[in-house]
């Protein structure tokens, strides 16, 4: 299953890299890029996606494959430290080692070699510590059995899918947005990066989780597959806690570590507010779709990811958009949430219903 996954990813990410080189002019345009910026954006997705496509994937791939047979921390790190390598090559290739004019590639090839070095790191560890597990990337594993092909892509496409709308979302709100001018534009990008922070807190609570609740789901166990999903559920709603009453209290302060122009922290600000007290809702979405993925039900995943974004969040971008203005976008994910949420509840009790027959007791 391992090396499975690992050379679909790799022939997936050489396909998509290929893509992107042969039709770069009509994908950027598609999705805003014009003028002035084109060349820019050129830059970036021939350094990021061309040349730096494949590490991406393969080190997003073995980050998974690490928290799937417990090294949680050791997978973390590998994350992390792209991170933080990134953070300081930015700076040094953009205002030291490469000419004026050459900011942007320069900031494409600092996540590029980001991420080659972490994939590095995976190689190191799994040559160290892969020999304890079940992991493997030699094809002579061979393939495993089609039902558990059928399970890769059964809990996968589910998963891609609902990415793809999250980010054709992202893309309606910035086409939305620039209709409003430059400050209101630069306020929403600004505040869909800050509340990044206690969604990614979130989402790393639901993928800590899922193996867990897989592993106890197959093996039976189901009162610590109950307490696993408990416990996550209500860490996740604490951090969401938290994070409304800060970002409300300090709106002006967090938009200015992005930007100092007054006007824009203002709108950034009113912003951050209301979109803020969507969190709770969309961790809840969250959680419940990695609990379906973790049981192996991909189809209710699926359901979900696309009755949340497709039916809900995106439609009603353009009906909010049309009915209240610029602020009806900033509405959107708060009332189309709370909508995704209560069927999803309704989901997850008759699914919840069919385990209790079986002894898990999972409830709401």
């Amino acid at each position: 299953m391992s090396a499975l996954s690992f050379y679909l990813s790799l022939g997936l990410a050489v396909l998509f890299s290929a893509l992107t080189a042969a039709f770069m002019g009509p994908l950027l345009r598609a999705l805003g890029a014009s003028g002035d910026t084109m060349d820019y954006a050129r830059q970036y997705a021939f350094c990021v996606i061309v040349l730096g496509g494949v590490p991406t994937v393969v080190s997003l791939t073995m980050s998974n494959l690490f928290r799937s047979v417990g090294f949680a921390r050791e997978a973390g790190f590998g994350v992390s430290m792209g991170g933080l390598l990134n953070i300081v090559l930015d700076p040094l290739f953009m205002f030291v080692l490469f000419p004026r004019g050459m900011e942007t590639a320069a900031a494409g090839i600092a996540t590029m070699l980001s991420n080659v070095a972490v994939c590095a790191y995976y190689g190191f560890l799994l040559s160290t510590k892969g020999r304890d597990t079940v992991l493997t990337l030699s094809p002579k594993a061979g393939l495993p059995e089609k039902k558990n092909i059928r399970s890769i892509f059964a809990v996968g496409l589910p998963s891609a899918i609902a990415t793809l709308l999250f980010d054709l979302d992202f893309i309606v709100i910035d086409r939305l947005a620039s209709g409003y001018g430059d400050i209101p534009l630069a306020a929403i990008g600004i505040v869909l990066k800050a509340e990044r922070l206690p969604l990614n807190t979130g989402v790393g609570l639901c993928q800590a989780m899922t193996p867990l609740a897989g592993y106890n789901y197959s093996s039976g166990n189901h009162v610590r597959m109950r307490d696993t999903v408990r416990i996550s559920r209500w860490m996740g709603l604490a951090v969401a806690a938290v994070s409304i009453v800060m970002y409300e209290l300090f709106a002006p302060q967090i938009i200015r570590l992005f930007i100092a122009d007054e006007e824009t922290v203002r709108i950034g600000a009113a912003f951050l507010r209301v979109r803020c007290l969507a969190t709770p809702f969309m961790f809840m979405c969250f959680h419940l779709a990695h609990l379906f993925q973790a049981v192996g039900e991909g189809a209710r995943a699926l359901f979900l990811a696309v009755l949340r974004w497709a039916v809900f969040n995106i439609p009603m971008l353009f009906l909010f958009n049309a009915l209240f203005g610029m602020y009806g976008i900033v509405w959107t994910q708060i009332a189309a949430d709370i909508c995704t949420v209560a069927v999803s509840f309704y989901v997850y009790h008759r699914f919840s219903k069919g385990l209790a027959a079986a002894g898990a007791g999972l409830d709401a």
